[in-house]
């Protein structure tokens, strides 16, 4: 379930928010004590990962009493970056493998473990008033198509389809995490986005889903890990078991995940 309350975002990516206003915060990792009994968490997660993770917030909550967990979604690699300049994290799971090599080369995580599977899927206004029906549509010079930026996983695995089938797609824009090129389909701003299945799921009648079979040439694999210095680090291991575990796994895949090395292709 999705929810948008105020309490549950960032209000920067770069502080841990106070769950007691008039108490110290305590530690200066991710997962930062704020008063006797209350504590917050922060997760950085891949901007795909919104409706599961905020559902898995939840229930983690309800097992761990005065434990507030925050998420800042946001592309993958817009991430590592934050974290990279120092931001407040406890954990991070990523879209793919490359960007969080990235902080594993920098000694900024534990060892990452494999969590889900994502392919991509060719999102259209619920009507498909541009008759899209493959992947060959999105060269059509009079479309309007938005993809994912090439430092960004969707967009990286864009990258991937276009040169295995031999195509170049020529979008209006790049964006800088997937749920920016799916709201741009659902304001009818573009004609087609490439995005992920869990997307087209997650936008219910929002949106028409189109598949097609190059898909399945660039899975992106997702690794979550917890963050060197996170001020709880069992705290943070144990959302990371979690996110592993049967209800994790059960969360993800009612929501269109694929299980980890499924169909991994190594390389994120």
């Amino acid at each position: 379930m999705t929810r948008t309350r105020a309490s549950r975002r960032l209000a920067t990516a770069f502080a841990v928010v106070p769950v007691l206003a008039a108490c110290s915060s305590g530690g200066d990792g991710g997962a930062a004590t704020t008063g006797q009994d209350a504590t917050t968490m922060i997760v950085f997660a891949a901007a795909s990962l919104r409706s599961t993770f905020e559902e898995l917030g939840e229930e983690f909550e309800s097992e761990h009493d005065g434990v507030d967990v925050q998420f800042n979604f946001d592309g993958s690699s817009n991430l590592v970056a934050q974290i990279q300049q120092g931001a407040s994290a406890g954990v991070f799971a990523s879209a793919d493998t490359a960007n969080m090599d990235k902080l594993v080369a920098d000694g900024l995580v534990t060892e990452p473990r494999d969590f889900a599977t994502n392919t991509l899927m060719i999102a259209v206004p619920a009507d498909n008033p541009a008759g899209v029906t493959s992947l060959a549509d999105l060269t059509r010079e009079e479309l309007n198509v938005v993809i994912c930026a090439p430092e960004v996983p969707c967009g990286r695995a864009t990258g991937r389809v276009e040169a295995l089938s031999g195509l170049d797609i020529v979008p209006d824009s790049e964006e800088q995490n997937v749920t920016d090129v799916l709201n741009k389909v659902v304001a009818g701003e573009a004609d087609a986005g490439m995005v992920y299945v869990t997307d087209v799921i997650n936008a219910g009648e929002t949106v028409m889903g189109i598949e097609f079979p190059e898909s399945s040439a660039a899975v992106n694999t997702y690794p979550i890990a917890t963050v060197v210095g996170a001020g709880d680090e069992q705290l943070a291991e144990e959302f990371v078991q979690l996110v592993l575990g049967p209800s994790g796994r059960s969360v993800l895949e009612s929501a269109g995940f694929g299980a980890p090395g499924r169909t991994a292709d190594g390389t994120g």
